[in-house]
């Protein structure tokens, strides 16, 4: 995998992903989260994956009140880039997951380089999807390269 040389790429992050570098910071997601604020990367949201978000990090599971999950949103929203999906959304593989649509969505109006995650029906779909799915691992080897 190549990352673009002229320009920080244009990345879609899943969820999952954000929620582990903005919540628990193991290895892989401390880079992802560092690429992030240091301007390696530009993360892409839209209002439908902003959603998605706020609404992960309020699960009981992660015991945070409302200043912590506000705390946690502002190290990751001031970084990205909003793209306005338009209406009706571009045509999208069929998931098996609903709410992993609007990241693909997101991949496709926003031009997205990358699509990064750890969900394998996600990478399943990265054969006829037109913006590359990688995982974590596969963006922070092109990253350290560039």
């Amino acid at each position: 995998m190549s990352i673009p040389p002229s320009s920080p790429p244009r990345v879609v992050i899943d969820t999952n992903l954000v929620v582990s570098a903005l919540v628990f910071g193991g290895d892989a997601t401390a880079l992802l989260r560092k690429g992030w604020q240091s301007r390696q990367f530009i993360p892409l949201a839209s209002t439908e994956t902003i959603d998605e978000l706020i609404r992960v990090l309020a699960y009981p599971k992660f015991g945070l009140n409302r200043r912590e999950q506000e705390d946690l949103l502002s190290d990751y929203l001031p970084f990205c880039m909003t793209v306005s999906i338009p209406t009706p959304p571009p045509p999208t593989p069929v998931c098996r997951d609903p709410f992993d649509t609007p990241f693909l969505e997101l991949a496709i109006v926003g031009e997205a380089d990358f699509l990064v995650t750890g969900d394998e029906d996600l990478v399943s779909l990265s054969a006829g999807f037109s913006r590359p799915i990688v995982k974590i691992d596969e963006l922070l080897a092109g990253l350290t390269h560039a």
